[in-house]
This record gives C-alpha cells, structure tokens and sequence, in this order.
C-alpha cells in the first residue's frame, strides 16, 4: 500500500490538488492568515511538501475581498484556469455568521504560478446570504457549479446547493439544494453542510462534504446519483445517514474534512482532506492554524461505493 507522508503540508487547511494534462500536480488551500492565494506544483504528489509556494493574490485593503480569504480551488476550465474562494468585506460577524461571498479569478496563460490573474468579481446566486466553498466539474456536456450558502428559512449555517454555469463565474437557471444538516453529526456546534467535492466512479457519481463545527466534531458526509441521472432534480440524489470519514482518537486524527479528490500517476484514487492532531484548541477553531493538509488511497466496494476507511496517525 501507498504510504505517504502525513501530514504532507502543514498549516495548509481546505487542500485542493488538481493533475493537469501536463502531468503537473498544483496545490492551493487556505493560509493561516487568510490574506493570500498561493500555488505550488510538483511532478509527483509527495515533491508538493518541498515545492515552493507563490503568492499569485493578495487581498486589498478594503472592499468584499478585503478579508478572510477561505478555501480557495484551482480547475481547468475550457483552456482557462479558474480560481474559486470565498471572501468577507469585513471580519465581523453578523447574525451569527461571518459575511462571506464567493468570488473567481481566471489566468489564460499554460502556467498559473506566473501568469496573469484577472478578478472575475462575485460569483452571484439568488440568495445573498453567506456562501463559500465553490467547486465546479463537468457532466454529460455542461458545466457545474456547486457551494454552500446559508438560506435564512432553514435553521443552520450552510446547504449545498447546485447550478449549471454559464460562464466559469456565472451560474444561470435557478439552484437546486442538494443536502442541509439533518443527522446528529451534521450538527454538532454549528448546523454545517459544506465544503463539497465531486468524484464519479463506475455507474455513479459523488459528492463528499463536511458537516458540523471545524473543531474535532468535524466530518465528511456523502451524497450519490445514478450515472445519467438529472442531477438538478434533487430526488436523484441518495444521502448516507453517516459520516464517511470522522475523527480517529486511537490515531489522534481530530475533525478530518474539507477534502477534495487527486490521483496517483499509477491511477489510485487519493483523497486529499485536512485534520489536527489534537483536540486542545485555544479560542475560535478557525484561527488555530493547525489543519494539515494529508492525503490517503482509497478504494471501492463491490458496490461501487468509495471507502475512506479512517485517517492515519501521523508519521512524521
């Protein structure tokens, strides 16, 4: 079996790695001063703990992208890159929640890490509420843009919620909710669905997400649709009634989540998550900057189903 080094990037949390056609493996997540975008690439996975980052973006001084720069991702997009995250005009929170918005950037050129950026603004939606983790993927010819958003009619901070785009940074039609915190263990501190990732496997296709609070209650939950499915009708969509992927004490693995999927050059799949190795946090969860990015394979049932099994310890 495949071992990596775990964790593989420290003080790196909601890690996103994407294989390019040119066999580059990219890697952008969020800092610890959530002030920044960086990328990194590496010719293979491990080499993405060496390589050296670069500030692609910096935030402004003022303005909806002036702070708290959360869980960006990198996609390929028609010939384009395209970056996703999600940003507050100010660090306050108001009603119970932070103010973010979700915003895109795009660069046109082979390689992102110096290319041009362009500031494609706010990703709208019909709600403006507090809305994040955007990711996108392609199915059956059209392009999808799924996030988390709060609807001031549901008790909770997020639902996952889908649309087709338009462009990369415009969705058009009307969004369909995918999942909101219903089990127990969606709801432990916060009421969260977010953070979702998309993976499609034999005769189906996956969305993984996280739920509750980002502390050691933290988990990943799992949505699935038939292969050919309307995926905008939300009755094709089937939820598992219990987490994937969940906090491993034996192994001081706390609040595993946020993950996003990569593979080997080999074709394993890897799931790619963030957790810490303790649960004694000072203050507010988010500001301790301890979510490490880790990888692990993962394999399939007979059923086609993915089994994460559980995060491991820490092996260096």
């Amino acid at each position: 079996m495949t071992t990596f080094p775990n964790p593989l990037i420290e003080q790196r949390a909601d890690p996103y790695i994407h294989l390019h056609q040119d066999g580059w493996y990219y890697f952008i997540a969020s800092v610890p001063e959530y002030d920044r975008l960086e990328l990194r690439r590496a010719q293979i996975l491990e080499q993405l703990a060496e390589a050296e980052p670069t500030t692609i973006w910096r935030k402004p001084e003022s303005g909806p992208m002036s702070h708290l720069i959360w869980a960006p991702e990198l996609h390929f997009i028609n010939g384009q890159w395209v970056i996703y995250f999600a940003a507050a005009h100010s660090p306050e929170i108001k009603d119970g929640l932070f103010q973010h918005r979700m915003f895109a950037l795009t660069c046109d050129e082979p390689n992102p890490l110096n290319g041009k950026w362009i500031e494609r603004g706010r990703v709208v939606t019909p709600l403006d509420t507090f809305s994040l983790d955007a990711t996108s993927f392609e199915y059956q010819g059209k392009l999808y843009y799924l996030w988390a958003q709060k609807d001031p009619d549901i008790r909770g901070n997020s639902n996952l919620y889908l649309a087709e785009l338009e462009t990369p940074w415009s969705i058009k039609g009307h969004p369909v909710m995918l999942t909101k915190p219903e089990f127990d263990w969606e709801i432990q501190g916060f009421w969260v669905n977010e953070g979702p990732a998309v993976i499609r496997h034999g005769d189906k296709i996956f969305v993984t997400y996280s739920a509750s609070a980002t502390d050691e209650n933290y988990c990943m939950g799992l949505l699935w649709a038939k292969e050919g499915a309307n995926i905008l009708d939300a009755s094709a969509w089937h939820k598992v009634d219990k987490p994937v992927f969940s906090t491993a004490r034996h192994h001081r693995q706390f609040g595993p989540g946020h993950n996003s999927f990569t593979r080997t050059k080999e074709g394993q799949d890897v799931l790619v998550y963030h957790a810490r190795n303790y649960t004694e946090i000072e203050g507010d969860p988010l500001y301790d900057p301890n979510r490490h990015t880790r990888i692990k394979i993962f394999h399939w049932d007979e059923k086609g189903m993915p089994v994460f099994g559980e995060p491991l310890a820490d092996n260096r």
